[in-house]
């Protein structure tokens, strides 16, 4: 396993010095603005993720604005309460992708947005106080008390919300082989416990958000 200084340089070089890599990196928000993030917003990205997997990202943002409508504008409160009258409104409704697996992950997701605000105040709370690096641990109960929020599903979920998180994209995952860290797409909880002590390494020797570097990782392959 290479150090982070050295794949730093391989990304830079490839994107046209640091100047350039820097340019493209997406840095994640701060505590205080995760915090402040509405239920509603959270519940509103984690659908999103939910239907875009498997669908063009054009199609799903096209039908965003009527994906809000839909959902009531994804208040957790409300969608939490949905029934089969709603699923069948939903089922027929043309403004969305009518998909009845995905529909129904949404609703056990608001119940448990609702769970988490509850406990800590609201779901941004949650959020951004979990630390960085235990995120495998995250990803596990996202997995396990969430709905279809396993994988990448979840890892990019926290991405769009400014979450510090890093996302195994391919690209990151043949870095992450290259490096003698796993073999293969992980999936194993072993596997997982290794890639965060990999981004704990790094990110001791960088100080950089798991964010930052999981991209430059990215943008270390080609």
């Amino acid at each position: 396993m290479r150090k982070f200084d050295s794949l730093y340089k391989t990304a830079a070089k490839r994107k046209g010095g640091p100047k350039a890599l820097e340019a493209l990196l997406v840095k994640p928000l701060t505590k205080k603005k995760l915090q402040a993030i509405s239920d509603d917003r959270w519940l509103s990205a984690m659908a999103r993720q939910i239907f875009q997997a498997g669908f063009s990202r054009k199609v799903i943002a096209d039908k965003w604005p009527g994906f809000e409508k839909a959902f009531d504008k994804f208040s957790p409160r409300q969608v939490a309460l949905y029934g089969d009258k709603e699923i069948d409104r939903l089922l027929a409704n043309k403004n969305i992708v009518r998909n009845g697996q995905k529909i129904t992950a949404v609703i056990k997701n608001a119940t448990f947005i609702n769970e988490l605000s509850r406990e800590y105040g609201g779901a941004g709370t949650f959020f951004a106080q979990w630390p960085s690096h235990d995120l495998d641990t995250l990803l596990e109960l996202m997995k396990k008390d969430g709905n279809r929020l396993g994988g990448n599903t979840g890892q990019r979920f926290l991405r769009m919300m400014g979450r510090d998180c890093y996302v195994l994209t391919p690209d990151v995952v043949k870095r992450l082989i290259a490096e003698n860290i796993i073999k293969k797409l992980p999936s194993s909880k072993r596997d997982m416990t290794a890639v965060q002590s990999a981004f704990n390494q790094w990110h001791e020797q960088s100080n950089r958000s798991y964010a930052e570097t999981s991209q430059i990782l990215a943008m270390s392959v080609g």
